[in-house]
Parts: structure tokens; sequence; C-alpha cells
């Protein structure tokens, strides 16, 4: 029998429920601002895991006051709770991979990840789905499901160093001795590269039209990696005029038979 004492005590344990989830995070936050620590990326997840477990907790202790025991609303909803599956798979789906998200860590708030070529950085994660945002300033709901069962290149899971590359083609008729101090010197003079990892050039291809080099140096943020691209790009244009190296493009000579000769049709 459900009386008003019930009632109240099942408000009494939500509402202490929440409280303790609330002064658990405040706690774990202020433990962390005294180690030096940024809350942020895994320790957010962290934090959210812990309010889940906390309110989870006191939600099934309010249902047992009510005298609704879980194992027996397990045991004679299961059949009901097959039905349902079925019905709501992809939302399940999401909701595992969520928590398997938040339990592992892989992907964190702040992440830099490459989804389908398209370079994207974690804003919130959620239960069901995350909140990615594109260099063009986009919001994109992701799916949980999608960062579980799919191959995500995370650019950020261990350090922020990504390393740059950059192709460019050269004439044939070049001095490659020259192109490739050219490129490492303009490489080498980028501003915002990482400082104690030298560039690399390299002749990675002998094209239809030109000698194909490859540039590459590491910077501190994927997230930059159009910009740096761009400014690589440029300097190395410059760079490569100033010295009289020409970057062909591709070209088609066509060759047309000499027309063939039309009798002359006879006057009558």
């Amino acid at each position: 029998t459900v009386t008003g004492a019930t009632l109240v005590s099942v408000t009494v344990v939500i509402l202490v429920g929440f409280a303790v989830s609330r002064a658990v995070r405040v706690a774990v936050r202020a433990s962390l601002r005294a180690r030096g620590l940024q809350i942020e990326g895994r320790w957010i997840t962290l934090l959210r895991l812990i309010n889940y477990v906390i309110v989870g907790v006191a939600l099934g202790i309010a249902l047992d006051t009510l005298g609704i025991k879980l194992s027996a609303l397990f045991a004679a909803g299961a059949v009901f709770a097959i039905g349902l599956g079925f019905a709501m798979n992809t939302i399940m789906q999401n909701f595992v991979s969520g928590v398997i998200l938040m339990v592992e860590g892989i992907i964190k708030p702040g992440d830099v990840l490459e989804i389908d070529g398209a370079l994207v950085r974690v804003g919130e994660m959620g239960i069901r789905s995350t909140v990615v945002r594109t260099l063009y300033d986009e919001e994109l709901i992701v799916p949980n499901s999608a960062l579980v069962q799919s191959t995500v290149k995370n650019l950020t899971h261990h350090d922020r160093l990504y390393r740059l590359r950059v192709t460019v083609g050269v004439h044939y008729a070049s001095d490659m001795e020259q192109v490739e101090r050219v490129l490492m010197e303009t490489a080498t003079a980028l501003p915002g590269r990482v400082q104690d990892r030298a560039p690399r050039v390299q002749l990675i291809d002998f094209g239809s039209s030109s000698v194909d080099w490859e540039v590459s140096l590491w910077i501190d943020d994927p997230w930059q990696l159009r910009m740096r691209s761009a400014a690589l790009r440029l300097s190395i244009w410059h760079a490569l005029k100033a010295a009289g190296v020409t970057i062909p493009y591709p070209q088609v000579d066509v060759h047309l038979p000499p027309a063939a000769a039309i009798p002359e049709t006879p006057s009558t």
C-alpha cells in the first residue's frame, strides 16, 4: 500500500541521491584542482559516470521503498523487454556504446577526431550521442554506436602532436638538389612547427608531368591542420618562384593527321 509517508520517503531518497551525487562530484573536482589537474576530457566523463551511478542507486532504493522488487520486475518484464529490445535496438546500441566510451575513456571532450574524412572536435558526450564541431563551426550529433563500431582516427589520444604533409611537383629540368634545399629551408622556417622535431623532405614519385616531393613537419595542434597546410603551401610557392623552379601543370599535345583529299564533284 502506497501511503503519504511512503511518497515522502521516496521523495527524500531521490533528493538525497541527487545531493550525494552533487557532493561527491564537488569533492572530486576539489581533489583534482588541489593536484593541479585540469577538469576536462576524461575527468568530465568520470564525473558524469559518477552521477549516473549514484542517481541510479537512489532510484533503485526509491522503487524498493515503494514495494516494487526490482528482481521481480525484471523477471516479469523479461518477455516484454525482448520485444521492446528489437524495437529499440538502435537506441540500446547507442546507450551501451555511450557507457563503453565513458568507461574506457578512449574518446573524451576536446579530442580531435577524423570521421569519414572530416576533421571534428568532440564537444559534449552524452549517454546516447556525442556532439562534435567541424572546422566550419557546424555542430554534428553523432550516435555513440558510430564511434564504437567503426574505425575512428583519434588525433589527440596520447598527445596533440600531428605530422603535416604537403606534396609539390617540380619540372623535370629542375636542379633536384636545389629543390630539396629550398623545400627544407621553407619547412624549417615555417612559424608554429614543433621545434624539436626536424622537418623531412622526400622525393616520392616520378609523375607524368612532374617530379613529386613531399614536405612533412610536426605541429602541436591537429585542429590547426588546414591553416598550417595553407601557410606551408604558400611559403613553398614563393620560395620555389624566387629560386626559379617551375611548378608544372599537365599539358597535352594533340597531333591531327592531314585532312583527307576530298574528290571534286564533276560539273554538269
